[in-house]
């Protein structure tokens, strides 16, 4: 896992715990890719399950899950959205290396923490954000699940994990 510290207003920080973002409403969010041309707002993805990666570009755990929404979207195709959402230091130049070095198809958006903080509910006093974390939204807009990689969730983000939740969202 990699961690790196940054300063948001006055939150300083975000700490993950899998599983417990979930069942509750996705929070809005209108991002750019790293160049500015493309904007993704969670209202793209209205009717359809949503996966949303928040990674790193020099997370060797982040290129593992990346693979892995590849075969997502190979095997659902439009009926699963997905979204890779990078923090500072990473930066266009980074971003585009990352995409074509690992063959990356998936959109990868720039947050300055704003989303990402809506998302794991962060607090003040917490020191650190560890990535990958992956959530996935139901069809109807509520975050149904969430996982931070650690061994007990690694099958999710490099294996076939992710598949069963998807297809129970899709039925």
């Amino acid at each position: 896992m990699r961690k790196f510290t940054f300063s948001v207003l006055f939150l300083t920080s975000l700490v993950f715990g899998s599983g417990e973002l979930s069942n509750r409403r996705a929070p809005g969010f209108a991002l750019p890719t790293p160049d500015y041309r493309r904007w993704y707002d969670l209202q793209d993805f209205r009717g359809k399950v949503l996966i949303i990666e928040i990674m790193s570009t020099s997370c060797p755990h982040c290129m593992l899950t990346s693979t892995t929404l590849e075969k997502v979207r190979d095997k659902y195709g439009d009926k699963v959205g997905i979204l890779s959402v990078v923090l500072p230091p990473d930066n266009q130049d980074t971003v585009a290396k990352y995409m074509q070095t690992n063959k990356i198809t998936v959109p990868i958006v720039a947050d300055m923490g704003q989303m990402t903080i809506s998302y794991i509910n962060a607090k003040p006093g917490q020191s650190h954000l560890d990535v990958p974390h992956l959530f996935v939204i139901d069809k109807q807009g509520t975050i149904r699940n969430d996982w931070q990689y650690n061994d007990s969730t690694k099958s999710v983000f490099e294996g076939p994990g992710l598949f069963p939740e998807i297809d129970k969202l899709l039925k």
